[in-house]
């Protein structure tokens, strides 16, 4: 498919796969190293002692941030993939404690990061002391000083504002028309200020950053622009690493990695892919998912960097029920660290969604939030599409797809209410019949 042909299709809304031109076999030099990676994930490990003092459903995996790597083999027959494709696995971020989301991972590295630098600058971490003591009134009265504050559609929301006012910060969270109401009354309820914007995810953030740029005392958590929520994302790859390798599953030359991840703004896919190549190198295959009406990181990598299109300046609506991908245009700072790693972009449409959302409870009984579903079109666009096929075979791969591994990586769903979850599931299974 050539470029103004896939450039056509994503303008008018219909599902596209994207294949990255400047995908290189082997990354280049960059600012970032596997080092950067392995920094964000000894913070979290330095803050698990404060971590299980402040939040008890920690205390059973002793402070850590883990979901777990779940085979679905009943999926996968549904969704049409048969042995021959490999095995489909599903990452279960949408399971992750306390926040529920894929966006616990580099939401909470961010406000430990900040935490950290306010307490070492103060003399409230000791030498060999532990973390924990950053629970006690010293630190929280020094917190207390501060405001976090975030723009979000919704899930990074609730990680930075659950987080931030566990340790005694104040928390305002800017939130998008588009946010879902029970997310905005689960932040009030942890003792969160919830700004409402009129506008989508962008405008939400602009407001967060324009009130924070008048007052040193808040902290702007900038999904846009920020280093440290990717590298708290990234901190998922080597615990997948260890996951793989407690399930016997080899990842080499002879046994490729799928792994596709829904993307926003893509701070968190960017992250999780940054990490992946840092420890697969060239077996690992990176796909992001995007709805049909906003595919602003698909938009971004076809224009290349400077563009800075919106998916608005191509007539696509932005409106998805997928609040969390809900985004108009793409981080820069992501992007470029993606342009020689990422493998490729596809769109679904939210029919699509509904109907994987539903095959998901059904066959596996994982309950998921729609969003969430957008990795679970990866293994049959990459197997069945034509620009699939194109990527097999280009890549040597097409011999090697019985020993596939495919990981969706879900990304939110664990506090969606009840009544709305039965909603979600009852136009799935309408669509599926």
């Amino acid at each position: 498919m050539d470029a103004s042909t896939e450039f056509s299709k994503l303008a008018a809304g219909h599902p596209v796969l994207w294949l990255n031109p400047s995908l290189a076999q082997q990354a280049g030099p960059s600012d970032l190293t596997s080092d950067d990676m392995l920094a964000a994930q000894s913070r979290l490990q330095r803050f698990a002692p404060l971590l299980t003092r402040l939040f008890p459903e920690l205390q059973a995996s002793g402070g850590s941030i883990e979901s777990p790597l779940v085979e679905t083999p009943r999926l996968q027959r549904a969704l049409g993939i048969g042995p021959e494709r490999g095995r489909l696995w599903i990452k279960a971020d949408h399971s992750l404690p306390i926040a529920g989301s894929i966006k616990a991972r580099g939401g909470f590295h961010e406000v430990l990061e900040f935490a950290e630098k306010l307490a070492s600058e103060h003399g409230l971490l000791k030498a060999g002391g532990s973390y924990a003591q950053l629970a006690e009134a010293p630190a929280r009265e020094l917190f207390g000083r501060y405001e976090v504050a975030v723009g979000s559609t919704g899930n990074l929301g609730l990680s930075i504002g659950v987080m931030a006012s566990a340790l005694g910060f104040r928390a305002t969270v800017h939130m998008s028309s588009d946010a879902k109401e029970w997310k905005k009354e689960r932040l009030r309820n942890r003792g969160v200020r919830v700004v409402e914007h009129a506008g989508d995810y962008e405008q939400a953030v602009a407001a967060g950053r324009r009130q924070a740029e008048q007052d040193t005392y808040i902290y702007f958590v900038d999904d846009e622009r920020s280093l440290s929520l990717l590298l708290g994302y990234s901190a998922a790859a080597p615990r997948l690493q260890e996951q793989l390798a407690a399930a016997n599953i080899a990842v080499d030359a002879k046994h490729p990695l799928f792994v596709y991840l829904p993307c926003g703004v893509g701070g968190a896919p960017g992250g999780i892919a940054f990490g992946l190549k840092q420890l697969f190198g060239p077996h690992v295959h990176c796909f992001f998912a995007e709805p049909t009406q906003s595919p602003c990181f698909m938009l971004h990598m076809m224009d290349g960097p400077g563009a800075a299109r919106s998916v608005y300046d191509i007539g696509l609506s932005n409106r998805t029920e997928a609040d969390g991908l809900a985004v108009p245009r793409a981080s820069e700072l992501s992007a470029a660290l993606m342009e020689p790693l990422l493998s490729g972009v596809y769109t679904v449409e939210d029919a699509e969604l509904f109907r994987h959302l539903y095959l998901a409870q059904r066959e596996e009984d994982i309950r998921i939030e729609p969003s969430a579903a957008a990795g679970l079109s990866g293994p049959g666009m990459l197997c069945n599409d034509q620009q699939g096929q194109a990527y097999l075979a280009r890549h040597g791969l097409l011999d090697l797809m019985p020993q596939a591994t495919h990981i969706a990586w879900t990304t939110g769903g664990l506090f969606v209410p009840e009544e709305e979850y039965r909603r979600f599931h009852e136009r799935g299974a309408s669509l599926a019949a």
